[in-house]
């Protein structure tokens, strides 16, 4: 996949200015995570991304060939069972029943959620609903994996094997550009990182580089209110 260009974006709602001439590179593989303070600018930087929002202005280049899925924050699950919530991903691909069954099961064994196959979507916990979300997204195989806050919700053990999920569907190719404020998981999990402030990209580079040693103050703000980085420097 190619890789993703925010030119001068700009995004007005309701007359306040959420996206200020947003200029991003986004590079074609590996995991890229969006940062920043609350109203920054990050949800609605992967809402327009993914088409969910227009921009007021400025040029959006995402490939147009790219298979996309997006994990909300609050995942968006139908009232019908686990294994008819990953399955209703599979209905644009075409696939066969077979197949469609296989990829389900194989996806809901991956979250460790085979056992619940059957049992209502709805009645999952905020962490059950965020890792049937994630099985569905894996189970497309999506060449991009637009992720907010995908483990906000969820427990240690959860947590970490929804972040080996994300590593493996980036080391198999899925582009994934994913918000945290869970600086830690940043460190873990991304190449590179983007921060945010007030609609616009203030820093862009590895992630460690950018993490210990950021250049610009808003950055440097940021990440100073976030995190003690001595536990972070010390975990490499």
């Amino acid at each position: 996949m190619a890789g993703i260009t925010l030119t001068d974006i700009r995004l007005v709602l309701n007359r306040t200015t959420i996206l200020d001439s947003l200029s991003l590179a986004i590079p074609p593989s590996g995991i890229t995570a969006l940062v920043g303070p609350n109203g920054a600018g990050k949800s609605a930087t992967l809402r327009v991304i993914d088409g969910l929002l227009v921009p007021t202005g400025g040029s959006l280049r995402v490939p147009g060939a790219a298979r996309r899925a997006f994990v909300f924050q609050k995942p968006a699950l139908i009232r019908a069972s686990a294994a008819a919530n990953v399955a209703l991903g599979l209905v644009p691909l075409s696939l066969s029943r077979a197949e469609r069954r296989e990829r389900t099961r194989a996806a809901l064994a991956r979250v460790g959620l085979a056992h619940r196959a059957g049992d209502p979507a709805t009645r999952f916990s905020g962490g059950e609903q965020q890792r049937l979300a994630l099985a569905r997204a894996w189970a497309a195989r999506p060449d991009l994996l637009l992720l907010d806050e995908p483990t906000a919700n969820l427990d240690p053990s959860a947590t970490e094997l929804v972040e080996a999920l994300i590593a493996e569907m980036a080391a198999e190719g899925t582009k994934v550009v994913l918000v945290s404020h869970n600086l830690a998981q940043v460190a873990r999990l991304a190449a590179d990182v983007i921060v945010l402030a007030r609609g616009r990209a203030v820093e862009h580079g590895p992630t460690r580089t950018t993490l210990l040693s950021p250049r610009t103050p808003e950055a440097r703000a940021y990440f100073d209110g976030e995190l003690p980085w001595t536990s972070l420097a010390a975990a490499s």
